[in-house]
């Protein structure tokens, strides 16, 4: 082979050392020898003529020359006296060129020619003349170009094993194509056929048939001549039925019949004992298709998307089965016996209708792939099924040891602005409470904590967060947990952390005060929250101050407040369908051809990641929230309006439909160590340690073995906390929920005089014979509240905790007193503040103050008021030139900016959240109100977000970095831990509507107020072959660098080939 350094005219040549031929139906192991520019897409002006080409003396061992990715619209002169120098060539690549026709110069290599790659051309014919001069080809391939028709000299090439002809526009075959006795492999995906072209029956030695794509409607019964076949894809060729005669192929082992409309299976399907992978997904299927369950052999099996309504029992049959997915039907049980496939690997059940799941689950322990949210699960509990096939074996293995029992009790949330009477109404239903016994409570504690159940303080507002137990119905033993969210906007940080499936929500209005053009703000910014954290949440919208109203005005106001919902949902669902229908557009067009131009809409995205974007908008306009009508207007004076509210909140809970997981079933166990955490003594604890757990554990007979699953389900199902992923905390259990919110509402309550005074108190109280020094430490002793200078000192903290958002932590410690006494719980409760991303500490301590107070100060990013940060902080040094770069102000570097985009809504404390997310990942950082400067190493990060400007503007969130460059690849390392911070973070809001683009490095450097933006799907694609730049379509004569628009590598799996025929069908 040539080395690379033969000569001067070798600069851009290179030894591949990958396999020659990329497509593929043209693979081998061959040395060979590009010549390719990397030009640019589109390709810049026609340069002057080139000099002749000429190659290296040295070349006598190439058998593969590479001339693809050079815009050639024909063969550079010269080049057939250079081919005299390669005795050995027998492979030419000229794919991704313009040529119009197969160069003649072709004709000249004769029978050395043996595969020959002209795919991704503007081919309109292929020249008779040209095919007959090349006898000997074994592969050839000439996909993506515009051929209507094929010549007749096809046939003459006796030799041929392999040939691709998809994505072009054939409406027919040639009958010569018949004659090709050595084909192989043919590949005629995504043509204009409308029917299987009868010459292919023909073909015995044929093993890999694609026809898929094209409008064929049926096969003939004749197929089964094919005896050789082991692949065949029928995708999307729009088949209602198969011949008998299919199921003669019996050497078929994989089989794509996906996207069609087949509705049965022919009755011999079962000869096909060589099958190893059937793929029928998107189809009509209403029973499951029995002539499969013989198959022994089979390995792979998808059934998504059908209407199937259960799964035979005969299923376990199919002992060798690794991967079954059987997403999104009507399945409402699965047999028994599909514990029997313990080889199972993958096990995709999602969008079905399965409340139970068989005994014996755990079995499946092999599976690694397990998907099977929007069930309504019971048994095991949907908590329970999304952990995990180990949670499921757990639980199962637990009911085994101990009765079965159900809890009637649901989650009940309060929403609405300040002063829309919530805490009010939440007092007025449950009045009724009073009288039924001791356990039930209406206090801001859970009645059954042991804790005070009274009415706590009688102001009519609450303050903060306040969580109240409501039995509403004694017989049935059915109890809401009632949270009364405030209205204020200093909580919006940990209000979502409360907003969870299985909920019910109730939307309160005042009607006194609602006019139609405090919608937004009233309901509809509400509706867009709950319906971004929780898709398909209920909610219930309920008008208080209704005797505040006269009659018409009260009806005039509920029909508003309806109409505006229904008016704000048809907008939602009308965007949504305009951003699928973009991406319908892309998909009907060829992959190449949305490469051919940054201006076309998707540009470069792969197919994989356009059926994703697509999945994703689909999910979005399935799972919208259920708003129960009507607006129900109460009055707190009017016992039938109220009464009438609480006979509606109960229908609707005791809907199974609407609330399966009201019935679901426990291990009593689980329910004994629930109640066993709080009861007196240890109810009264702000947190258990993991051992006084396990004795609670062992006095509700749970071993120490078996109580990890019962702590995880009650976590996942809100009644506590134990975070079993985290080392700082995995030993400790929070089991005193309502402490733990008094804790936060003492950070969000944003009230000077109210934190001066918690202050005051906790010093005077560290002040006595027993103090530890903690007060002294802040001044000279004494009675806080009669020193003016410790005041003053504890005044100035409480002022730079509201403007900067920053406390040390010996006076976070006096502000939670009495709840904080000792040192190692203010540690304890800063690292779950910091875990649930409220706070981060800025200087780690490693050891004590003088006195024991702790050294180490803490962030409250939501406090922090400047909007942009200091800019002392950051312009120092290096810092300087990075701020101005950032800046959009002349700089020798390259911007890379990523830009998250939400039309709809900005979660609300997601920035805040963020901000404590990438403290890990960041140094030097310096915060503002909307923007954090950090390095990441010695590369400078900007995180940025920008309030909307109305519906042409939406909120956006930005991270960015800047490097020379040769250097961009350390941007890409400094901001990808970033990327996947905020990216984990979007993840706990499926319902948000949101964009992610890549913005354009030359309309940064130019200060472009509106930079053309990237589709932020390249993120997950590899870099194109061959391409170097990209023209800017905001400016047609700048060109950006590949680098700066794609990572060096993709930040998640790319696209799988089709090469891989197992998974192809993913792609469907």
């Amino acid at each position: 082979g040539a080395g690379p350094g033969s000569g001067p005219n070798l600069k851009t040549a290179r030894l591949w050392r990958e396999a020659a031929l990329r497509a593929r139906k043209l693979r081998g192991n061959l040395r060979q020898l590009s010549l390719s520019r990397a030009a640019a897409t589109p390709p810049p002006p026609p340069p002057p003529p080139p000099p002749p080409l000429v190659l290296p003396p040295d070349l006598a061992d190439v058998e593969v020359l590479n001339l693809g990715n050079n815009a050639l619209d024909e063969l550079p002169a010269g080049l057939a006296a250079a081919l005299g120098s390669l005795p050995l060539l027998r492979g030419l690549v000229l794919r991704r060129n313009r040529l119009p026709k197969l160069p003649p110069l072709l004709g000249q290599l004769g029978a050395r020619l043996t595969e020959l790659d002209v795919s991704h051309n503007r081919l309109g014919a292929v020249t008779a003349e040209v095919l007959s001069a090349l006898p000997q080809l074994r592969k050839l391939n000439l996909s993506h170009n515009q051929l209507a028709d094929l010549p007749a000299q096809l046939g003459a090439l006796g030799h041929l094993e392999e040939l691709d002809v998809s994505f072009n526009r054939l409406p027919q075959l040639p009958d010569a194509l018949g004659r090709l006795r050595a084909l192989r492999t043919l590949d005629l995906d995504h043509n204009q056929l409308t029917a299987f072209p009868p010459q292919l029956l023909q073909l015995a030695t044929l093993e890999e048939l694609d026809v898929s794509g094209n409008r064929l409607r049926g096969l003939p019964e004749e197929i089964g001549a094919l005896r050789a076949l082991k692949i065949l894809w029928l995708s999307g060729a729009e088949l209602g039925t198969l011949p008998p005669g299919f199921c003669q192929l019996a050497s078929l082992e994989s089989l794509m019949l996906d996207s069609n409309g087949l509705q049965a299976l022919p009755a011999q399907f079962s000869r096909l004992q060589q099958l190893r992978m059937l793929n029928l997904s998107s189809n009509r299927f209403e029973d499951f298709p029995g002539a499969l369950l013989p198959l022994a052999g089979l390995e792979e099996l998808y059934l998504s998307r059908n209407r199937l309504t259960a799964v035979p029992a005969l299923v376990s049959g199919l002992s060798k089965l690794l991967t079954l997915w059987l997403d999104n039907n009507r399945i409402r049980y699965l047999p028994d016996s599909i514990v029997e496939l313990t080889g199972l690997e993958e096990l995709v059940l999602q969008g079905n209708q399965i409340a139970v799941l068989p005994d014996n689950f755990g079995q499946l322990s092999r599976v690694g792939l397990w998907k099977v949210k929007d069930n309504p699960l019971i048994q095991p509990p949907y908590e329970v099924c999304m952990k995990g096939i180990p949670y499921i074996a757990a639980y199962q293995k637990e009911l085994a040891h101990s009765q079965p029992a159900v809890q009637p009790r649901l989650k009940l949330l309060l929403l609405g602005r300040k002063a829309a009477g919530k805490t009010s109404l939440r007092r007025c239903l449950t009045e009724g409470d009073r009288e039924e016994g001791p356990r039930a409570g209406r206090g801001r504690e859970k009645g059954h904590l042991g804790l005070d159940p009274g009415l706590g303080p009688t102001s009519s507002s609450s303050k903060g967060i306040e969580v109240t137990s409501w039995t509403a119905d004694a017989a049935r033993g059915l109890r809401f947990i009632v949270y009364d969210l405030a209205g204020d906007q200093s909580y919006e940080v940990i209000q979502p952390f409360f907003l969870s499936p299985g909920a019910l929500y109730v939307l309160v209005v005042n009607l006194a005060t609602y006019e139609p053009s405090s919608f937004p703000s009233a309901v509809g910014s509400f509706l867009h929250c709950v319906g971004a954290r929780v898709p398909h949440a209920v909610v219930c919208i309920v008008g208080t101050h209704a005797d505040l109203c006269g009659e018409r005005e009260l009806e005039e106001k509920c029909l508003d407040i309806h109409r505006q919902i229904a008016l704000q949902e048809k907008q939602e669902a009308a965007g949504l369908g305009r951003l699928a229908s973009a991406v319908d557009e892309a998909l009907a067009r060829d992959f190449e051809l949305r490469c051919a131009s940054p201006h076309a809409a998707y540009y470069g995205v792969s197919d994989k990641n356009l059926r994703r974007r697509k999945a994703q908008l689909q999910y979005l306009l399935k799972h919208r929230p259920q708003i129960l009508s009507p607006v129900l207007p109460v009055s707190c004076r009017a016992p039938a309006q109220l009464q009438r509210l609480r006979a509606k909140l109960l229908s609707v809970a005791e809907h199974r439909e609407i609330f399966p997981n009201l019935h679901r079933v426990l291990p009593r166990s689980w329910h004994v160590l629930e109640e066993l955490h709080f009861q007196r003594p240890q109810a009264e604890r702000l947190w258990l340690s993991w051992w006084d757990s396990a004795r609670l554990g062992l006095q509700a007979g749970l071993t120490e073995d078996r109580l990890q699953s019962a702590l995880s389900y009650l976590h996942e199902s809100g009644k506590l906390l134990y975070f079993e992923d985290s080392p700082a905390l995995k030993e400790h259990v929070f089991h005193n929920l309502p402490r733990l919110i008094d804790i936060l509402n003492v950070f969000f309550q944003r009230d000077a005089s109210l934190l001066l005074r918690k202050l005051l108190l906790g010093a005077q109280g560290e002040l006595g014979p027993q103090g530890d020094g903690g007060g002294a430490a802040l001044a000279g002793g004494g009675n806080a509240g009669q020193d003016p200078l410790r005041a003053a000192q504890l005044h100035h903290y409480v002022e730079g905790f509201l403007l900067h958002g920053l406390l040390p932590a010996h006076v976070i410690r006096l502000l939670l007193r009495p709840h904080v006494q000792a040192p190692q719980d203010l540690q304890l409760l800063l690292e779950l503040l910091e875990k649930m991303g409220l706070c981060f500490c800025l200087n780690k301590a490693k050891g004590k103050a003088l006195n024991g107070a702790s050294a180490s100060w803490y962030k409250f990013p939501c406090y922090v008021q400047n909007e942009v940060p200091p800019a002392e902080a950051w312009i120092d040094g290096s810092g300087s030139a990075a701020a101005a770069a950032l800046a959009g102000q002349s700089f020798v570097a390259e911007q890379l900016q990523i830009r998250y985009s939400f039309p709809v809504l900005f979660p609300p404390g997601l920035f805040a959240r963020y901000s404590v997310q990438i403290n890990r990942h960041v140094v030097q950082r310096s915060d503002g109100k909307f923007q954090i400067f950090a390095y990441r190493g010695k590369v400078p990060v900007v995180v940025s977000y920008r309030p909307g400007r109305g519906a042409l503007q939406p909120d956006t969130l930005s991270i960015a970095s800047h490097a020379s460059l040769p250097n961009i690849w350390t941007a890409w390392q400094a901001i990808t831990p970033l990327l996947e911070e905020l990216d984990a973070l979007l993840q706990e809001w499926p319902g948000l509507c949101y964009t992610v683009h890549i913005l354009c490095s030359k309309c940064l450097k130019r200060g472009s107020p509106n930079p053309h933006a990237f589709p932020g799907e390249l993120l997950s694609q590899p870099r194109p072959e061959g391409v170097a730049e990209i023209i800017c379509p905001k400016n047609g004569s700048e060109r950006v660098n590949v680098a700066l628009v794609y990572p060096p590598t993709p930040t998640v799996i790319s696209p799988c080939s089709k090469k891989n025929v197992g998974e192809k069908h993913r792609n469907q």
